[in-house]
């Protein structure tokens, strides 16, 4: 099957496997942005304990989806892999050390002999939805605004300043996007809790929280979008490989692939579907319409940034050094290899759901955590 098909088909197959991985993974950012609530609305540390249990029980497939994510890339697109992360490696550096303390805050906020106190774990934790949905959405930015690396002849990647990556936060539209992300982890978070929680006073300072959420997020989106839609795009001549500037590349790219401007569409419409949902409604299902709409969105922005003969990773400091999905990918042989593989996926994501849903049979109330002997 994936034998028969062409080299270009199986570089698009795999960037789409890569893209609705990196969109999973934002969704599974609700964990990320419930944390960065933990003091304002866990007013006691009853409350507080319940919060970090309810997003405990979810933390582990934000952090697999990760490494899974950032491992398909290796395996697919190894120059993309090479370049970013070893050349911007401080900003990556500091996206790892986000997740570490996450990891390590988990394990140790509630052990026994723990000097440092649970309230240091818990800042720990509001560090790193803070700093991990902030700095993942300036590296996807790049995505689009370009980023300071030139590679020789033979790919060894030079990085123009000593930032390693870092410049990226001072670009105004990788803010927009950075931004974007946070306030969006941070809706998911409060609608997660709304899901899962069985607490009166928590789920209404949920929902006073959420207008205050989404009204920066749409303002930080909309900003993104239009200046997406407005800036010139890097663009790929598909006969020569030459990479030039094309103006309006991406509203282009969007108005050319039917199916994706219909994805992004109804994925804008499911996440304000979900705010409303969670704000003016009893039900708690509003997590489901906002995170399937943010699945939609990142897939379809990734789809505009490497499909249509356009460079997903484009360097500002050297045009002609931008990464395309043709000039990234492994070898046919090892795509195909890997395209066998990727056939387990749906297996996996079965196991996911069937977890999921295991974790989540009864919300999480104050008695349970009296009663539970494992407590986060």
């Amino acid at each position: 099957m994936f034998g028969n098909l062409s080299y270009l088909e199986l570089q698009q197959y795999w960037f789409i496997i890569v893209s609705l991985l990196g969109a999973i993974m934002v969704f599974l950012f609700f964990v990320q942005g419930g944390q960065t609530f933990l003091f304002k609305i866990g007013k006691s540390a009853s409350e507080r304990t319940i919060l970090v249990n309810s997003l405990g029980r979810k933390w582990e497939f934000t952090f697999t989806t990760l490494v899974t994510f950032g491992g398909a890339f290796f395996a697919s697109f190894p120059l993309f892999y090479a370049t970013s992360f070893g050349g911007a490696y401080w900003v990556w550096m500091a996206i790892l050390f986000a997740f570490v303390i996450q990891a390590v805050s988990y394990e140790f906020r509630t052990k026994v002999g723990n000097f440092l106190g649970q309230r240091a774990y818990e800042w720990a934790l509001f560090l790193n939805g803070l700093l991990g949905t902030f700095l993942i959405g300036v590296a996807l930015a790049t995505f689009f605004s370009g980023a300071q690396f030139s590679l020789d002849e033979m790919y060894s990647v030079t990085w123009a300043t000593g930032a390693r990556g870092l410049e990226a936060v001072l670009s105004l539209f990788n803010l927009s996007l950075g931004l974007s992300v946070f306030f969006l982890a941070r809706i998911l978070g409060l609608l997660y809790f709304q899901k899962t929680i069985d607490n009166e006073n928590i789920i209404a300072r949920t929902k006073k929280e959420l207008p205050r959420n989404a009204v920066p997020f749409v303002f930080f989106f909309l900003t993104f979008v239009t200046w997406l839609m407005l800036r010139d795009g890097f663009a790929v001549n598909p006969e020569s490989g030459e990479i030039f500037m094309e103006p309006h590349k991406y509203l282009h790219n969007l108005l050319s692939m039917t199916p994706v401007l219909v994805l992004f569409l109804a994925g804008v419409l499911a996440v304000l579907a979900g705010i409303v949902i969670g704000k003016h409604t009893r039900s708690s299902n509003g997590i489901w319409f906002s995170g399937l709409g943010t699945v939609m969105v990142v897939f379809a922005l990734f789809m505009l940034a490497g499909m249509n003969n356009t460079a997903f990773y484009p360097s500002s400091h050297d045009l002609q050094s931008s990464l395309t999905i043709t000039k990234a990918s492994s070898s046919q042989y090892t795509l195909v290899a890997l395209s066998w593989v990727s056939l387990f996926v749906p297996f996996v994501l079965a196991y996911i759901i069937y977890a999921w849903r295991a974790l989540n049979k009864k919300k999480i109330d104050e008695k349970e955590m009296e009663t539970e002997h494992h407590v986060y």
